[in-house]
């Protein structure tokens, strides 16, 4: 169960919560909004696939669990027109070119936006490729990684998405991730199902850090 296709039986996307080390887990007023009894809505969601848990919390909101959290790449994909203001200008980027070190945000995103880019390239090198196998995301870093990426339908529909910070976030998630959790064989390995689960994530990444930098009036860089 992605967060597009929970977002549309629930009305409105729904919010990701927690680390996601343990639960992949979501928030959701919906019932309260639609005047629906919690409990009534918490059973109907129960039956459907890719749903681990639904608990009620006191007050009516709804924590959902889902069982596969790697599901939500595949509805990532090309990057959406950016977000204009009223007078039609794309937001200004908060970030200075330089310096290109770890301590400008600036540079963390477009050097994770370059990694994710790279890893694509790479991968079709050294010949990563197969069916995608979602539940292959499971590690720490995966996992934090795609917390990050489950907030990306609530930002586009918010009327504050904050696309810096939010960037910032995800960029430092990634970089772990390429570091901690590799997404390419190294030496003599043989490329394998994990590698190519972590090529999809990265492709994920790199099409909403694009996003995000397209939002903030910025061309995302494929190489620094």
């Amino acid at each position: 169960m992605t967060p597009g296709a929970l977002g549309e039986v629930l009305g409105l996307p729904p919010i990701p919560r927690g680390t996601w080390a343990g639960e992949a887990l979501y928030v959701s007023p919906a019932a309260l909004r639609r005047g629906e009894d919690p409990e009534e809505t918490a059973g109907r969601l129960r039956g459907l696939p890719g749903i681990a848990a639904v608990r009620v919390r006191p007050g009516g909101f709804l924590e959902i669990v889902v069982a596969v959290p790697g599901e939500l790449v595949t509805e990532i994909g090309a990057v959406p027109p950016p977000a204009t203001s009223a007078a039609g200008d794309v937001a200004g980027s908060p970030w200075e070119d330089l310096p290109r070190t770890w301590a400008n945000p600036g540079f963390v995103v477009r050097y994770a936006h370059a990694r994710a880019v790279a890893v694509q390239r790479w991968a079709a090198e050294l010949g990563v490729g197969g069916d995608f196998r979602p539940e292959l995301l499971e590690g720490r870093e995966d996992r934090a990684v795609l917390r990050l990426l489950a907030e990306v339908h609530g930002r586009r529909v918010s009327r504050d998405p904050g696309w810096a910070a939010y960037a910032e976030q995800l960029a430092l998630a990634y970089h772990d991730a390429f570091e901690g959790a590799a997404a390419l064989p190294s030496g003599d390995e043989e490329p394998s199902e994990p590698h190519a689960a972590r090529v999809r994530l990265a492709r994920a990444v790199r099409d909403v850090l694009a996003e995000a930098l397209a939002a903030l009036g910025e061309t995302a860089p494929d190489r620094l």
